[in-house]
Parts: structure tokens; sequence; C-alpha cells
């Protein structure tokens, strides 16, 4: 980690070994996301009317759905709001450490970030506030996906694709 306080590191410059670790964990992060997209388009549903109804309650493709209690979302809130934010720590220090411009590195963390917050927030003004916060749900998804992407694609390509392969970074 103490490599990390060198604002010229870069994961190009990992030792295989890290690069293994970190591609580890990278691979896990994916695993998540995939699991997540999926829950997200098969149990919710891609569509802000099926967004809405998944926490409001109502007609779900025949099925009768019942509005998400206070404590669901408390537990729901609760449990994603450390797990991911510990995921998106980690990831986006990953992703600080690639050779991507510094504004591109700025927009992609802002944009991660954002559709994270929204995505926390989202159920709570969908099923209390309105039905139409499901458009601001599916944009923070968005947001999460174009984040989240960036941040296990971009480390994976700088460790593995990147053929300047120097001991340590150049003075």
């Amino acid at each position: 980690m103490r490599a990390f306080t060198a604002s010229s590191y870069l994961l190009r410059y990992a030792r295989l070994e890290i690069r293994l670790i970190y591609t580890g964990f990278l691979l896990l992060a994916l695993v998540g996301m995939v699991t997540m997209a999926a829950f997200q388009f098969r149990q919710i549903g891609p569509t802000p009317e099926r967004i809405a109804s998944y926490y409001r309650g109502g007609a779900r493709g025949g099925e009768m759905a019942f509005p998400k209690t206070f404590r669901e979302l408390v537990e729901v809130t609760h449990f994603h709001s450390f797990i991911m934010g510990i995921v998106y720590l980690v990831l986006a220090h990953l992703f600080v450490a690639t050779s991507l411009s510094p504004p591109a590195k700025l927009w992609l963390i802002s944009v991660g970030f954002a559709g994270l917050a929204g995505d926390l927030v989202g159920p709570w003004l969908i099923r209390y506030v309105a039905a139409d916060f499901s458009y601001l749900q599916l944009a923070s998804w968005l947001g999460e996906w174009v984040g989240f992407s960036a941040f296990v694609l971009c480390p994976l390509h700088e460790m593995w694709f990147r053929y300047e392969r120097e001991e340590f970074p150049p003075e």
C-alpha cells in the first residue's frame, strides 16, 4: 500500500504477485457486478414502471408485489452503504493508479460515486416521495455501471496489456 503514496505510482509497474492479487480482487468485483446486473434487470426490472412497482408495490408481470417496508429499505441501505463504500474505496484507488488522464479519472470517479449515492437514496425517494424517482434510479444504475466498469477494466488493462514493463517508474 505504501506504493500508492507516490504520486507517480502506476499499476503497470507493480510486481507480478501484486498484479495477481489485484486481478483476483477485480475479477471477484466483476462477478459482483454481473450478479448485481442480474438482480437489477431480472428481479427489479429495466423500466421505470417496473422499478416503481418493485418499491411501491403493484402488478408486476402478472404477479402482485407488496411495497417495500421501512425495515426492508433500512436493511438494504445499511448493508449496501458499508459494503459498496468499501468496494468503491478499493476500486477507485486501483483506478487512480492507471495512466488515464487526470480529468478522465476525476470524471469517472465522480460518476461512479454519484451513481452509488443515487442508488442508495433512489429506493427511498421512489417508495416515499414519487414513482417518477425511478428515472433517477435508472440514471444511478447507469452511473454505477459506467464508473465501476472503468474501475475494473482500466486497472486490468493497465496491469496486463500495457507493455512498458519497467522495474520502477521513470524518474
